[in-house]
């Protein structure tokens, strides 16, 4: 009796095994039905995109009657109105961005002038400065220089021992 059982065990084992390898085939197949069909309806998909490309470029457009060209007309226009408005605000932005680095660049200058003002100011200042300090540096030493002068001859007939001597004084300021 102990082998019959085993027997009907093995007999139940291989029946069990070969019903989950059916149903794994099973799900494999499905699996692959499903993928397929998804396969089918991504190059239909693929088809019609390329046929509505070619059409939106103006290609291929024989077959389509008047309703289509209009509605066709219709989205390249929609379209269009969208590349525009995309178009001006990016101009906007650009132009405000321009304005706002154009502002930034004429506070810059205004606070360059303000601090070349200030330079020359200065400048000014420090000459006249240098200016005072040469004059009292020479005023300290300037030098005081007499000289006699050469007698000169009187006309009025004076005798020649009468003669006048004469003392400049020399002084050099600022």
């Amino acid at each position: 009796m102990n082998l019959d059982r085993k027997v009907d065990e093995v007999a139940i084992y291989i029946t069990g095994v070969k019903l989950k390898r059916n149903r794994q085939v099973q799900e494999s197949l499905h699996t692959k039905m499903f993928w397929q069909g998804e396969a089918v309806q991504l190059r239909q998909q693929l088809q019609y995109l390329q046929q509505s490309h070619r059409q939106l470029l103006g290609e291929e457009l024989f077959g389509l009657n008047v309703n289509e060209l209009q509605n066709l007309e219709t989205q390249l226009e929609t379209s269009l109105k969208g590349v525009r408005i995309k178009k001006e605000q990016g101009l906007t932005n650009e132009v405000k961005e321009l304005h706002h680095k154009g502002s930034l660049v004429a506070h810059e200058n205004k606070e360059l002038h303000k601090k070349l003002n200030l330079l020359i100011q200065e400048h000014a200042e420090l000459k006249e400065k240098a200016y005072q300090l040469h004059c009292n540096n020479n005023e300290l030493h300037a030098h005081i220089s007499l000289q006699l002068s050469q007698p000169q001859p009187q006309k009025n007939y004076l005798p020649t021992e009468t003669m006048k001597l004469g003392l400049q004084l020399n002084s050099k300021t600022c």
